[in-house]
């Protein structure tokens, strides 16, 4: 049916082309979309941006999505924006000769899985589009001159990139192979057509061979197209075909159309090469890519700008001075309010700003030179030449004044106060420019799984407690701590409202959290946030690990989060050894105090030990359940943690939105300060599942300073696990007295005791017999207990003590 209908469209039409989408059911009831996609390949040199620059606007004019470039010499392996939207993928080890590239449009550039810079001949790209995975390389095969030994390695190289690849995948191949596989294709019809160009040469069977071995087809050579529209290379008399593309045999009949553009001047001998190919994708729905328009709330820094929106705000209110007092009505005043007064930006692409130099005059220059190219190409008269040219020097001339022009202009810019914040959002748009990954849609478990939908999340237990109201003084003082200049949320309220407010804001927030607080309910749109995934440019792309979350919430649960955190640190202790997050006490801080000591010590010449541990992922891993101890043990009033966060998921551009089913968040503001909360006791808790019993263990340490502490686990304690160093002779009478006053508390009576002899590896060690002895263990009349001889580093008798426990906690159900 695709192809009748096709061939009936073309009699309707003629030549004259178009874009359509075809759009079907298939047998299991999935919409079936066929995707296009353009792809090209052409052999030019990028010496400046400027370059670069004219082979964006040729692909947006040829409308090309994906083009592999070779020669490029470019140096290193990074990622640039040309302008346009498009960005070029490139390698190279030498500015003077070699290079690959692969340009996106923009549009995939955010489908960017993976990117493998094998040398200066071969790199690849993995795209994933709606679901299906297209690999992309672009190779530069050694001349006909080089060495044999330098052709050798150049298909190797080729050969392991294409066998890495997954047989299910699209690869498609766009290269130079400076090969001619002839006209004709006899012996060869499995891999390619009768459509080449001249007689086939010794590096042109090297490309039939290499297409034999993977199961690809030379696609250039199927289509029957005039001379002209097969030719890729020119020079003098020379009319050749070495820059072919290559596809599975299997993805053929996804090739529409193949043929050489001729009539551009970016490269002077080599022609541009292109392809139709149609992806069939299911997808319900195809989404359009916009993007977001925001309300300009960084205007409010300007007075004129503030008192406008105050006026304009208690018109929209009817001259009321109180503002409402749901947030509902509250919040969607504001945000139209903003939008009036404030403006919102565009939604368009942001100007690339390496290439704002590129003015009309220049775009003129360049279109003569084109034509005066193709002029020369239909008749190669002295005169055409001449033309050409003088064209191409005054392009370059135009070119490096127009740059010259602008980047005076920037440097006006940049010595003014205003503009040093330019220039840091330069520079980290330069930084993020020159990543290859920039936003992943298909992420993988630890397990190496895809992940497709969500999961849901087992909530915390309430703690019912009478909580004082909230005041105006403390709703005051958060707000004053609040930063401006942040990112806003899905409610696009930003805090810079409330501070313009005033006075109102403050008896209308008090207000606001008070109802929060005694119906413990918060509004719909303080539980969406949205999650921005932050690769760490380590490991793989697709696992979740490799990913720094930042979290943009709304900023009114900010200030909430902010009151609840100045009451929390009334009554959480913290040593004065901690710094971060704290108020008057950086790591800065620290890190001088270290250094003090260090020099100290040098003088003195004193030994000095220190050990350094990073706590990964510590505000993720916070242990829910010790957490509510510990706010218990520290009588910490409690309301704020009833409420719960549900987010629908979604994913819109360069954000990830992730669903929260009934889960406490992992707060931005009280993060630090609750995880205080559980180092300060500072005990560790494991939930170990062993013989269908699920044991929750809580480690509390045996140094002098927490010993008192331990009373506070005692409530509930099934079970006691005694570790005991069994190597210790001196301190052995301690560990006793230390047992004997914990088993004679009577929260402690009923719990079974199990006593591990560890360190029975080393060869002065007491054995389980002795160490009874020691600990008086027979004494104890009323008390099932045992003791187990183990070594913690190997794991012996570790296995046998749990299995006394498990049994024991049965026989007592």
């Amino acid at each position: 049916m695709g192809n009748i209908f096709g061939n009936l469209l073309k009699s309707l039409i003629g030549k004259k082309e178009m874009r359509i989408l075809m759009v079907g059911l298939d047998a299991a009831g999935k919409t079936t979309i066929l995707y296009k996609l353009k792809l090209g390949e052409i052999v030019t040199t990028i010496p400046t941006i400027g370059k670069g620059r004219e082979l964006a606007d040729m692909m947006e004019r040829r409308k090309v999505d994906i083009l592999c470039v070779q020669e490029t010499r470019w140096k290193d392996g990074k990622a640039r924006s040309i302008g346009a939207g498009f960005k070029l993928f490139y390698y190279g080890v030498d500015s003077k000769r070699n290079g690959v590239g692969v340009v996106l449009k923009e549009e995939f550039v955010r489908n960017v899985l993976e990117v493998k810079r094998v040398s200066d001949r071969v790199m690849s790209l993995k795209l994933e589009i709606e679901g299906v995975m297209l690999n992309v390389v672009s190779g530069y095969a050694p001349q006909v001159g080089c060495e044999l030994e330098e052709k050798e390695r150049f298909w190797s190289e080729l050969d392991e990139v294409m066998e890495s690849i997954p047989t299910g995948e699209r690869v498609v191949t766009g290269a130079d192979f400076n090969g001619h596989v002839g006209e004709g294709n006899t012996g060869d019809e499995e891999v390619m057509g009768k459509f080449g160009v001249k007689e086939r040469n010794l590096e042109g069977q090297m490309v039939v061979d290499f297409a034999k071995r993977m199961d690809m087809a030379v696609v250039n050579t199927y289509f029957q197209k005039r001379e002209e529209h097969r030719v890729t290379y020119k020079s003098g008399g020379r009319r050749t075909q070495v820059d072919c593309i290559l596809c599975r045999r299997g993805n053929l009949k996804e090739i529409s159309d193949c043929k050489v553009v001729v009539g551009e001047s970016v490269a002077r001998q080599h022609r541009m090469v292109v392809c139709r190919m149609t992806l069939m994708v299911c997808k319900k729905k195809m989404s359009k890519i916009e993007i977001e328009k925001k309300t300009k709330w960084w205007k409010l820094k300007k007075e004129e700008c503030c008192k406008e929106f105050r006026q304009k705000l208690r018109q929209a209110l009817g001259v009321q001075v109180v503002l409402p007092d749901d947030w509902e009505t509250t919040a969607e005043v504001i945000r139209e309010t903003g939008r009036k007064v404030l403006g919102v930006s565009s939604g368009r692409r942001k100007e690339d700003k390496e290439t704002w130099w590129w003015n009309e005059e220049v775009q003129d220059s360049i279109q003569r030179k084109r034509l005066a190219k193709k002029k020369w190409d239909m008749d190669r008269t002295e005169e055409n030449r001449q033309e050409y040219k003088e064209l191409q020097c005054r392009v370059k001339r135009e070119v490096s004044k127009a740059k010259q022009k602008a980047y005076d202009e920037l440097d006006t810019r940049l010595d003014t106060r205003e503009g040093e914040k330019d220039l840091y959002r330069l520079a980290r748009q330069r930084d993020q420019d020159g990543k290859d990954v920039q936003q992943v849609r298909v992420i993988k478990d630890r397990d190496g799984r895809v992940l497709t939908r969500g999961k849901r999340v087992e909530g915390v237990n309430s703690v019912e407690q009478k909580v004082d109201k909230i005041r105006k003084d403390e709703v005051r003082k958060a707000l004053k701590w609040m930063k401006s200049g942040k990112a806003v949320a899905p409610d696009d309220i930003p805090v810079e409202v409330w501070k313009c407010l005033g006075e109102a804001a403050v008896e209308f927030l008090t207000s606001l959290f008070n109802r929060v607080l005694e119906s413990e309910k918060m509004p719909e749109e303080w539980r969406r946030s949205v999650l921005v995934p932050i690769f760490k440019n380590k490991g793989d792309v697709q696992s979740c690990s490799n990913y720094r979350g930042i979290k943009l919430m709304s900023h009114t649960i900010k200030l909430w989060e902010r009151v609840v955190e100045a009451r929390l640190r009334k009554v959480v202790e913290i040593c004065e050894q901690q710094y971060g997050f704290m108020p008057r006490k950086s790591t800065t801080d620290a890190i001088f105090a270290l250094r003090i000591l260090m020099e100290k010590c040098r003088d003195g010449q004193r030994e000095l030990h220190c050990v350094f541990v990073d706590l990964e992922k510590a505000y993720d891993r916070v242990p829910r359940e010790e957490l509510w101890y510990c706010m218990r043990k520290s009588g910490e009033q409690r309301g704020a943690g009833q409420c719960e966060s549900r987010e629908q998921v979604e994913e819109n551009l360069e954000r990830w939105r992730f669903a929260l089913e009934k889960r406490n968040e992992s707060i931005e503001v009280l993060g630090p300060t609750l995880l205080h909360f559980v180092f300060f006791p500072g005990f560790n808790v494991e939930t170990v599942e062993y013989k269908n019993i699920s044991f929750t263990v809580w480690d509390v340490g045996g140094q002098d300073k927490i010993r008192p502490l331990w009373r506070h686990y005692f409530q509930n304690t099934q079970g006691l696990i005694f570790v005991v160093d069994s190597n210790d002779r001196e301190r052995v009478n301690e560990a006793r007295e230390e047992l004997m006053r914990m088993l004679a508390e009577d929260e402690l009576r009923d719990a079974v005791l199990l006593v591990f002899a560890n360190k029975q590896d080393l060869p002065n060690a007491m054995n389980a017999a002795e160490i009874t002895d020691k600990l008086g263990l027979h004494s104890l009349r009323h008390r099932n207990w045992y003791i187990q001889a183990t070594c913690a580093t190997s794991g012996d008798g570790l296995y046998e003590g749990l299995d006394w426990l498990a049994n024991q906690l049965k026989n007592k159900k």
